[in-house]
């Protein structure tokens, strides 16, 4: 049976974990970096986490201990092959329809939980980060939902679009907008790509359309072009976030709303803080377990 890649698991504290997304590029030296992803699987114990780094190949063991080493409380270290054939099997579990307000994140297996008013978002478990099971696209979810209670936008950008479930969610709120969803990942691209097309959402640069491009963070002409945006989203890690904050903050026309994911409650306080300084202010902030959903928005110049 051939592999679909590796895995190495680690068990580490809430401590390792949070610090994580702070290490920045550890990897420079390599040309396929490894995906690291941390994960509190049984929330009654909020102090053990899991970390698991995915590779494309077997890695060396000197790249084993370099990233083993970064989790000082390391124990219960595994490493071992992704089998192809099981790929689907893993990346399915659990995955139940999601609600998040009138959204409701399915399958196809499960398309007969969307109800009369609810909006079905169809992505498929795979090779993206963004099925609406974790509690950061939930949340975001969350606050599309609410902002289109009382806010309309015609001009849209999703940083970090992972399957483009939030591009696509806010596109079937606001109809006449015109989305662009970018991502750093050509696969997360093309994943997107693809559930544009399963959710039958045209692809495009005109309104009612999502223009994709591939992008590392704001870099790149389409999404300077389009720009400003009375709604951008991001949900990607605490230290892009803040690391982009500047250029995101540059996109945001007075009076738009920024929604940003990705980030541990502890780290909340760094993001705003981040933002602030390009004068963007705080709208408000929900939380699902230790994953906060921050809204923001650049006030409106006086008349």
């Amino acid at each position: 049976m051939s592999a679909s890649g590796w895995a190495l698991t680690l068990a580490c504290n809430r401590a390792d974990a949070e610090a994580m997304p702070e290490i920045g590029d550890v990897f420079p030296d390599l040309l396929d970096p490894p995906t690291l992803n941390v994960e509190e699987p049984d929330p009654d114990r909020p102090d053990d986490w899991v970390m698991t780094a995915y590779f494309a190949d077997e890695p060396a063991p000197d790249l084993v201990a370099r990233i083993v080493a970064l989790f000082p409380a390391a124990r219960d270290v595994t490493i071992a092959p992704l089998p192809a054939a099981d790929w689907t099997t893993l990346s399915q579990r659990g995955l139940e329809p999601v609600r998040a307000g009138r959204f409701v994140v399915h399958t196809a297996a499960h398309a007969d939980a969307v109800r009369i008013g609810d909006i079905g978002i169809a992505i498929e478990a795979g090779l993206a980060f963004g099925t609406g099971q974790h509690a950061t696209t939930h949340g975001c979810l969350l606050a599309i939902d609410r902002l289109a209670k009382r806010r309309k936008f015609s001009g849209i950008a999703d940083l970090g679009t992972g399957t483009g479930v939030l591009a696509i969610g806010a596109a079937r709120r606001w109809r006449k907008a015109r989305t662009i969803a970018s991502d750093i990942d050509p696969v997360s691209v093309a994943v997107t790509r693809g559930n544009l097309h399963d959710n039958a959402m045209p692809e495009g640069r005109s309104a009612g359309r999502i223009e994709l491009v591939e992008a590392a963070g704001v870099a790149h002409l389409r999404l300077a072009v389009r720009a400003p945006y009375d709604l951008i989203m991001a949900n990607i890690l605490a230290a892009p976030l803040i690391d982009i904050s500047r250029d995101v903050s540059r996109l945001l026309a007075p009076g738009g709303v920024l929604v940003l994911a990705g980030l541990l409650q502890s780290q909340a306080r760094r993001v705003r803080a981040a933002y602030r300084r390009h004068g963007i202010v705080p709208l408000r902030q929900h939380r699902l377990g230790e994953w906060p959903c921050l809204v923001l928005t650049r006030p409106a110049r006086a008349d």
